[in-house]
């Protein structure tokens, strides 16, 4: 055998072994009933997500959905730079310009929907009897220009879908005063800091405080409450808090969507984890933490005043 024959024999070998590692380190081992896959949530919606997930893992026990909850912007890196992270669960969609970035990456635009309306929620002390605002004072607040004896305290500085939600739609992309913000680590410290701190303004998401059925929030409730936003699109402009039916009509100013942006282009896990999410079992979670749904379920009363009008 020539020395030609077996470089080309020895070059079959090593194309065939390259084309089977390949194959197998693309290759997928899980689908909607079994298997494990790791995604990122934005820690404002935790409470609820956790609900999500321990429901859906607990009617497919062979599947595994480990959450790591963080900031919206580390969700978006890890979704665009981690290979292993195929699915987040965030407060937007993709812009334009990260939908090109992923076709061009994967040649597809991945799976993205709103499944719920989640509400920017403010949360004041017990004891404050300060509990109307309008979108024009908390932007003066935010800016240091009314009461600067309160502090408003977020789940972080820059990072949050909180913290942008509040500068896109409060105040319209002008800068915060730095001296009357503070940043605190996730929506939790910021509820304990509340409730020890009289003149804080926090700002949380719903699903921390909503859930009227979950003994903890139940809990958090003896020492914090919520504030009312004034409705501008309501005839008499009343005050009112972000209940259900209010976060449905958008007669509540603050409120969000709740997204899930997938890579999946195949039946995986994360594909059946956001189809749980969308249809009924997963929106009678959603309606059970008080967030907005997208089916149309009848508003659940709760034992609280619904408005108040501004003596």
């Amino acid at each position: 055998m020539t020395r030609k024959i077996q470089f080309y024999i020895l070059l079959c070998i090593v194309s065939i072994v390259l084309t089977n590692c390949k194959n197998k380190s693309v290759q997928i081992s899980d689908n909607p009933e079994s298997g494990t896959i790791y995604i990122s949530v934005d820690e404002s919606f935790k409470p609820v997500i956790e609900d999500q997930i321990k429901m859906y893992e607990s009617s497919y026990p062979n599947t595994h959905i480990i959450a790591t909850y963080k900031s919206e912007v580390e969700c978006f890196r890890d979704f665009f730079k981690d290979s292993t992270n195929r699915l987040i669960i965030v407060g937007r969609g993709l812009n334009t310009r990260e939908e090109h970035f992923m076709i061009d990456s994967l040649g597809y635009n991945p799976g993205c929907n709103a499944v719920a309306s989640d509400a920017v929620t403010i949360v004041i002390n017990k004891k404050n009897q300060d509990s109307l605002f309008t979108l024009a004072s908390l932007k003066d607040q935010l800016q240091g220009k009314i009461k600067r004896d309160k502090i408003a305290v977020f789940d972080g500085t820059n990072a949050t879908s909180t913290v942008r939600y509040i500068k896109d739609s409060v105040l319209k992309k002008e800068a915060y005063d730095t001296s009357v913000v503070k940043a605190l680590k996730n929506s939790r410290e910021v509820l304990d800091f509340v409730s020890k701190h009289e003149n804080a303004i926090g700002f949380i998401g719903i699903s921390w405080i909503g859930n009227q059925e979950d003994s903890t929030q139940i809990n958090l409730l003896h020492s914090v409450k919520t504030a009312y936003v004034r409705c501008d699109i309501c005839e008499n402009m009343p005050y009112v808090k972000p209940m259900q039916q209010n976060l449905i009509s958008l007669r509540y100013p603050l409120v969000r969507p709740l997204y899930y942006i997938n890579k999946e282009n195949f039946e995986g896990l994360g594909t059946g984890f956001t189809s749980f999410l969308k249809y009924e079992r997963g929106q009678l979670i959603f309606r059970r933490a008080y967030l907005g749904t997208k089916m149309d379920f009848n508003t659940r009363n709760v034992q609280i005043n619904e408005s108040n009008q501004k003596k």
